[in-house]
């Protein structure tokens, strides 16, 4: 099942392309990178592909949080703000009807995003881009509670290899309803499956 990636600066074409992604090619969402696509999500002059989204009745699913994208060298022009879990805080609040994902734990702002996460009933996080055993305790023991319905699957492969991530998922302590509510089951309520 494929996402659509649209460049967002590009406004009425990135509205149209978004449209025929998802009407004729049949995918089932948008991903967007807003660090390495240089905008931010709550700039309302990206909103036209916010009203599509919804009126298409599919998620985004926005790259929050540090990138390894450019990690490590001099600058490499990737600016990290754009990123920021409480810019789709924003976009969840005048979008209500458009379910959001945001990528990744948002680190360095992981209290930031489960806030987001937890305050907006259309908001989502997706656990893809670390290895379980880096998880922070916080982001542990929210989504085996309070966010265990709001919580997605995702290895960021090739990054990271699915079979690496669900080997180090397993040792989190975590009750098996939680699991699999975390690998299947809400992805399932997300994507109208």
């Amino acid at each position: 099942m494929g996402f659509a990636s649209v460049d967002p600066w590009k406004g009425k074409l990135a509205v149209q392309e978004l449209e025929r992604s998802v009407k004729e090619l049949g995918l089932r969402g948008l991903k967007l990178h807003p660090t390495t696509q240089a905008f931010f999500p709550n700039d309302s002059h990206f909103y036209p592909l916010w009203e599509k989204a919804a009126e298409l009745e599919i998620p985004v699913l926005f790259h929050s949080g540090q990138t390894g994208v450019g990690s490590g060298t001099p600058g490499g022009g990737y600016k990290l703000k754009y990123a920021h879990p409480m810019l789709l805080d924003d976009v969840a609040a005048d979008f209500p009807s458009l379910t959001i994902i945001m990528a990744h734990p948002a680190v360095p702002w992981q209290e930031e995003q489960l806030a987001v996460a937890l305050h907006k009933g259309n908001v989502y996080i997706d656990l893809s881009g670390w290895s379980p055993k880096y998880f922070r305790p916080i982001l542990v023991k929210y989504i085996s509670s309070i966010l265990k319905n709001k919580v997605l699957f995702g290895s960021d492969y090739p990054i990271l290899q699915p079979e690496r991530w669900l080997r180090d998922f397993e040792t989190l302590e975590l009750k098996e309803e939680v699991r699999q509510k975390i690998l299947l089951e809400n992805a399932k309520k997300v994507l109208n499956l």
